[in-house]
């Protein structure tokens, strides 16, 4: 297992505590819930994280119902937005990065759904978020993973690399006919890369035809992308702790918040990262700078859609805070949470409405 996975699953399962995920599979029924039991069931296959799936059912065939079709879709879009990885009978991200500059490729109507609103985040972001930023993010990834491998000789990617990529990051290269169903780089050097949204994307898709279906009571964590669909069964609402960046300290999370109907995600620089010497560097890249940031240790997203937090969440991390609040400030039903690396916290508007005290359940 790579040792960014485990330590993703280490602050899942932690947050579980709160959010109700973790713990046996199936929790009894108690009086304030008469007619609806707990049950959960976790992934481990999907989008290189955990994904655990909570719901409140009359019985346990109900629930596993739902979970087999959870685990169909995530199977599905895993796949289908998976750009490290070829998969038989599928045209998806990774054969699309290698092959839509020589001509036209035929996708699945769900990788253009999501290059659409890919773009559209783009310009709700002021370009934070570039779905087109796979040739400089690829570097990256390289140089991290070398030096997550062989930590003595971690190096830097060389900026003059970064730069020559950077010039092939425009998205209006990315050209998608949607009658036809194809996707053409106009660029031959362009690479796509939906790390920033995909998941969160992904697990907002799901959360609909969840809901199409007339599911209430559920709570999806896909790798820490949390979307609620209604309440607990007695109607309280789900609680979450938002994990403590530092991860030395002995408070595990800075505070607790409950929401439903919502989706909340979180974007750190602990996460994923290596170290250079004694300097880490994180995976969360500048599209400005070409550099990762460090103005803030993570950033929190509360919002309807799971796939605009995502967005945001790593939009904010790169963008100032007086510039991160307004945007933030400017959209509706949602709310953020900056943290610095001194442990300042700072939110928006209405973010601290949704924080309860330490005694709430």
């Amino acid at each position: 297992m790579k040792t960014g996975l485990k330590r993703i699953i280490s602050i899942l399962l932690t947050l579980c505590v709160f959010a109700g995920f973790a713990g046996c599979s199936k929790t009894e029924q108690t009086p304030s819930e008469p007619e609806k039991t707990r049950y959960s069931k976790s992934y481990y296959e999907y989008f290189d994280t955990v994904s655990t799936i909570v719901g409140y059912e009359e019985t346990e065939e109900a629930f596993l119902e739902k979970c087999d079709f959870i685990e169909a879709e995530l199977d599905r879009y895993n796949r289908l937005y998976d750009i490290y990885h070829a998969y038989p009978d599928i045209n998806n991200l990774y054969k699309v990065n290698r092959g839509a500059s020589d001509a036209p490729m035929e996708v699945d109507g769900d990788v253009i759904k999501l290059l659409d609103f890919c773009r559209e985040m783009y310009d709700t972001t002021g370009g934070k978020t570039n779905f087109a930023m796979g040739s400089v993010l690829s570097i990256w990834h390289e140089y991290r993973e070398n030096g997550m491998d062989d930590p003595l000789n971690a190096a830097l990617p060389p900026m003059e690399q970064l730069e020559a990529a950077a010039e092939h990051c425009d998205p209006n290269d990315v050209v998608i006919d949607r009658e036809k169903s194809t996707v053409f780089f106009a660029d031959p050097e362009l690479k796509i890369d939906v790390g920033a949204i995909g998941k969160g994307y992904a697990t907002e898709r799901i959360a609909r035809e969840l809901i199409d279906m007339g599911v209430d009571n559920y709570t999806l964590n896909i790798g820490g992308n949390i979307r609620t669909i209604g309440t607990k069964a007695n109607g309280d609402g789900w609680v979450a702790g938002i994990q403590n960046p530092d991860t030395k300290s002995s408070e595990q999370y800075l505070l607790k918040v409950q929401f439903n109907n919502l989706a909340l995600v979180t974007s750190g620089s602990y996460q994923r990262y290596y170290y250079v010497g004694e300097q880490k560097y994180h995976h969360i890249i500048d599209p400005d700078t070409l550099m990762p940031k460090d103005v803030f240790t993570s950033v929190s997203i509360l919002c309807p859609d799971s796939g605009v937090a995502d967005a945001l969440s790593t939009a904010c991390f790169n963008l100032s805070l007086e510039d991160g609040m307004k945007l933030i400030n400017s959209l509706e039903n949602t709310e953020a949470m900056w943290v610095e690396p001194d442990g300042t916290l700072h939110f928006s508007d209405g973010f601290e409405a949704f924080v309860i005290s330490e005694e709430s359940k």
